[in-house]
C-alpha cells in the first residue's frame, strides 16, 4: 500500500529531474500545453505503491501490467492520471468540465498512424508554403539573396500628448546578449537601425552607435513601469496613451532570419534593420487579409475576466486581435488548409498541433535576448502584455528555430512514438540512460460505457463526474490532481486556443459544446471577477470529491497532490475529504513545479506539494499531534527530500506544514462531521480546528 511503500526520496529525485526538463521525460506532454503538469513519476509511483509488491526503486524501472484494475480521475486536466494507469494496462476514467481537457486527454490516450499523420502534415505545410513563404523572406546583408525570416520584432508605439508624436516604448534598447551571439545586439535610438557592438559598458553608462554616433543608455529605454518619456520632455502612461484609437500600434523594428547560404560562414546569428521590402511585406499581407472573405477568422470576444481584463486594459477586444495581420492571414490559411484532411485521425491530430502552436504565433510573444527565441505566451500562466513583440514564421524553418507549425508537427510525432513504447529515465554516474518498459504502451479504446470497461479501456466524460453517475465501488483507486483553488484561470487561457481549434474538431466534440469558449458555470477555480470565491469552490469540490469516493471500492486509495501558499485554501480540501466520508491515512512530499518557472521566480511560492492518500478506512493508529511531533514529520518530509538532491525553502516548509496540519484536522473532524450543513458552517468548523492546531503546533509552522 502507498502508506507503506511509497519511497519519497527516491520519487522525488526522479520527480524533480524530470519537471525540469519534462517533454524529454514524457514526451507524450507535447501533445498539447496543459497548465501545471504533475510529474507522471509520481503518480507511476502511486500506482506501482499500491498495486505492485516488491521495493519500489526496483519495481519502478520493470514494464508493469496491472490490467484488470480501473483508475479514475474526476480532474484529469492534461492527463497524466490517464496516461499513466492506461500505459501500465489499466482502465481509466477520467472526467473534466473543460473541452480542452478533455480534447487534450483524448489526443494523448488515441493510437496514431504516424506514417499517415506525416504524410498529411507535410502535404499541408508545401501547400500553405506556396501563399505564405514570399511573406517570409527578406533581403540577406552579406550575400544579397532572399532569406527566410525567422522572427519579426515589434515594439509598441505611444502617442505624445503634447507633441503628438509617436513613442517607441523600449524599457531597454538590448536585442540580442553577447552569450549566443558574439557581439551584443543593440538597437539604437538615433538612427533607429539594429547595431552590434563588441564591448558593452556597464548599466548606466552611455554606449557610442558605431552609424550615427548617438550616445544612448543601452539599458533604459523611454518606457518603464507603465510610463514614457517623449523627446519632448512630456511623460506619458501607457497602455492609456498606447489605446486611444483602439487596439495597440506596433512599429517592425528588427529581424532575425535565416541564409542557408551564409550560416555556415557567419559566427552566431543573423540580425537586421527592416528596409523598404520588409514594410512592404507588412502591407501586403495587409492587403491579402482584406481580400480573404473566406478564411472564416475567428470572430469571439474576449470575455472579462481575472486574466482577461489585463488584455481589455490594452485595447484588445476580439481574440483575432492578439494576432498580426500576417499571422491571421497565415494561421487562416493552414487551419483552411487541415480542415481538407480526409483521414479524421490525421485531421483531429493536426487540428491539435495546430493550437498547439497558436502558443509562439501571435503578438504577446516575447524575444528572448538570451536564448535569442520567441518565448511561450503562457510562460508564466497569464496573458502578460509587453511593449515588445516577437512575430515567429507560422510554417517555421526546418531544423531552425522553434515554435513553428512545422516544429510542433514534429513534436507530436514524437510523442506518439513515445507513446507506442514507452521509456523510463535512469541516472547514474551523472549519466541519463532510456529504459524501455516492455509490455507498456499508450494506446486505449475510447468508450463511452464507464461500466464495462475491458483491456485498456478509456471512458472520458466532458462534464463533473457526478453526471457520469458511476456506480458503487467499481474503481480501484482514485488518483487526481485538483485544481488549486485561484492559482490558474484554466478556461480564460485556455479560450485563447479554442475559438481556433474548435471549428476543426466539431465533428467530435459532445453536443451542445460552446464555439466561442470553454468557460462553464460548474468550472472550480477562485475567480473574483466572477464572484467564486472560496465557499463556491469548496461547495464544488466536495461534490467531486464524494461522487469519486462513492465510486471506490473498499479499502482502495483516493490519493491527490495539491499546495497553496494560503492557508484557507486548505479548508477546502479538508471539507471535501470529509464530505466524501474518507479518512486521510498519509502525507507525502512530492516536488510539483520547476523550479525555474517563470511565473514562480523572484515568490515564495513553493514547488513541492503534499500528497493526501486518503481511505474509507481508518488509520490504524490516532494522531496525537503536538510541536515536537509536528516538527518531526516536517524535518523527516526535509530530509527526504534532501536525499533527492532538492533544495527546500521556506515556502516548501510552509506548504508542508499545512498539509499536516490538514490532515490532524480531518482526523480532529472525522466523528461528528455533518456533510449536510451549510458550507459556510462546513468552512467554519474547519478553520476552527486548523487555527486551533496550528496555535497548538508552537510556532511550527513558518
Amino acid at each position: 500500500m502507498i502508506e507503506a511503500a511509497f519511497d519519497v526520496a527516491f520519487i522525488a529525485r526522479l520527480a524533480a529531474r524530470e519537471k525540469q526538463i519534462q517533454q524529454s521525460y514524457r514526451p507524450v506532454i507535447g501533445v498539447h500545453k496543459w497548465f501545471a503538469r504533475r510529474p507522471g513519476s509520481l503518480f507511476r509511483g502511486l500506482l506501482l505503491s499500491e498495486f505492485v509488491t516488491g521495493r519500489l526503486d526496483r519495481t519502478y524501472f520493470d514494464g508493469q501490467d496491472l490490467s484488470g484494475r480501473t483508475i479514475l480521475d474526476p480532474f484529469m486536466g492534461g492527463g497524466t492520471t490517464m496516461f499513466e494507469s492506461n500505459r501500465v494496462g489499466c482502465d481509466v476514467i477520467g472526467c473534466d468540465v473543460n473541452p480542452m481537457a478533455w480534447w487534450i486527454v483524448r489526443q494523448e490516450l488515441q493510437d496514431l498512424d504516424r506514417t499517415a499523420f506525416r504524410s498529411a502534415a507535410d502535404a499541408v505545410a508545401r501547400d500553405v508554403e506556396r501563399r505564405v513563404r514570399p511573406l517570409y523572406r527578406t533581403q540577406c546583408l552579406r550575400c544579397n539573396q532572399d532569406a527566410d525570416v525567422k522572427y519579426f520584432l515589434w515594439v509598441k508605439t505611444a502617442s505624445c500628448g503634447e507633441c503628438g508624436d509617436d513613442v517607441d516604448l523600449f524599457p531597454g534598447y538590448r536585442v540580442a546578449e553577447a552569450k549566443r551571439h558574439p557581439r551584443s545586439v543593440l538597437h539604437c535610438p538615433g538612427c533607429r537601425r539594429l547595431v552590434e557592438i563588441s564591448a558593452l559598458p556597464a548599466r548606466g553608462e552611455p554606449v557610442r552607435c558605431p552609424d550615427c554616433a548617438t550616445r544612448f543608455d543601452w539599458a533604459r529605454g523611454p518606457a518603464r513601469r507603465n510610463r514614457y518619456r517623449c523627446g519632448c520632455g512630456a511623460e506619458g502612461r501607457y497602455p492609456d496613451d498606447v489605446t486611444r484609437s483602439g487596439q495597440p500600434r506596433h512599429r517592425l523594428y528588427g529581424i532575425e532570419y535565416h541564409c542557408a547560404d551564409c550560416r555556415q560562414a557567419t559566427p552566431g546569428r543573423l540580425f537586421k534593420t527592416p528596409d523598404d521590402d520588409d514594410r512592404d511585406r507588412v502591407r501586403r499581407a495587409s492587403n491579402r487579409l482584406a481580400r480573404a472573405h473566406d478564411l472564416d477568422l475567428p470572430g469571439a470576444s474576449i470575455p472579462d475576466g481575472d486574466e482577461t481584463r489585463r488584455l481589455h486594459r490594452w485595447g484588445y477586444q476580439r481574440w483575432r486581435d492578439l494576432f498580426s495581420p500576417r499571422q491571421q492571414l497565415a494561421l487562416g490559411l493552414l487551419r483552411q488548409r487541415i480542415a481538407e484532411v480526409d483521414d479524421t485521425a490525421s485531421r483531429h491530430a493536426l487540428a491539435t498541433v495546430f493550437s498547439d502552436a497558436l502558443r509562439y504565433q501571435n503578438l504577446l510573444c516575447r524575444y528572448d535576448t538570451y536564448a535569442l527565441k520567441c518565448q511561450d505566451v503562457f510562460a508564466v500562466h497569464g496573458f502578460p502584455v509587453a511593449p515588445l513583440a516577437c512575430e515567429n514564421n507560422v510554417l517555421g524553418i526546418p531544423g531552425i528555430g522553434s515554435g513553428g507549425f512545422r516544429h510542433f508537427v514534429q513534436k507530436y510525432e514524437r510523442a506518439k512514438a513515445w507513446c507506442a513504447a514507452p521509456t523510463e529515465t535512469r541516472v547514474e554516474g551523472g549519466r541519463r540512460e532510456k529504459i524501455p518498459m516492455p509490455g507498456e504502451r499508450i494506446a486505449a479504446r475510447l468508450t463511452r460505457s464507464r461500466h464495462k470497461l475491458g483491456r485498456r479501456d478509456a471512458a472520458l466524460k466532458l462534464g463533473p463526474v457526478e453526471a457520469a453517475r458511476l456506480r458503487p465501488a467499481t474503481v480501484d483507486a482514485v488518483f487526481t490532481d485538483p485544481p488549486y483553488f485561484d492559482n490558474l484561470q484554466y478556461a480564460e487561457l485556455m479560450d485563447f486556443c479554442w475559438v481556433w481549434l474548435r471549428p476543426l474538431i466539431a465533428d467530435a466534440l459532445p453536443a451542445r459544446t460552446s464555439p466561442d469558449t470553454t468557460r462553464t458555470p460548474g468550472e472550480l477555480t477562485g475567480n473574483t471577477h466572477l464572484g467564486k470565491g472560496l465557499p463556491h469552490f469548496t461547495d464544488g469540490l466536495a461534490r467531486t470529491f464524494g461522487a469519486a469516493a462513492a465510486a471506490l471500492r473498499p479499502g482502495g486509495p483516493f490519493a491527490f497532490t495539491w499546495h497553496h501558499n494560503d492557508p484557507d485554501a486548505y479548508l477546502a480540501i479538508i471539507v471535501g475529504v470529509l464530505d466524501a466520508g474518507l479518512h486521510c491515512t498519509a502525507t507525502l512530499p512530492a516536488p510539483g513545479e520547476m523550479t525555474a518557472s517563470l511565473h514562480i521566480q523572484g515568490t515564495r511560492s513553493a514547488t513541492v506539494d503534499t500528497v493526501f492518500v486518503c481511505r474509507h478506512t481508518p488509520p490504524t493508529r490516532s494522531l496525537r499531534v503536538g510541536p515536537a511531533t509536528l516538527a518531526r514529520w516536517i524535518d523527516s518530509d526535509v530530509r527526504d527530500l534532501r536525499r533527492a538532491g532538492l533544495r527546500v525553502t521556506d515556502g516548501d516548509r510552509h506548504c508542508l506544514t499545512l498539509g499536516h496540519l490538514a490532515r490532524v484536522t480531518i482526523q480532529r473532524l472525522r466523528g461528528g462531521w455533518n456533510a449536510e450543513a451549510p458550507v459556510a458552517q462546513r468552512l467554519a468548523s474547519a478553520r476552527e480546528v486548523f487555527e486551533r492546531e496550528r496555535h497548538a503546533s508552537g510556532g511550527a509552522l513558518p
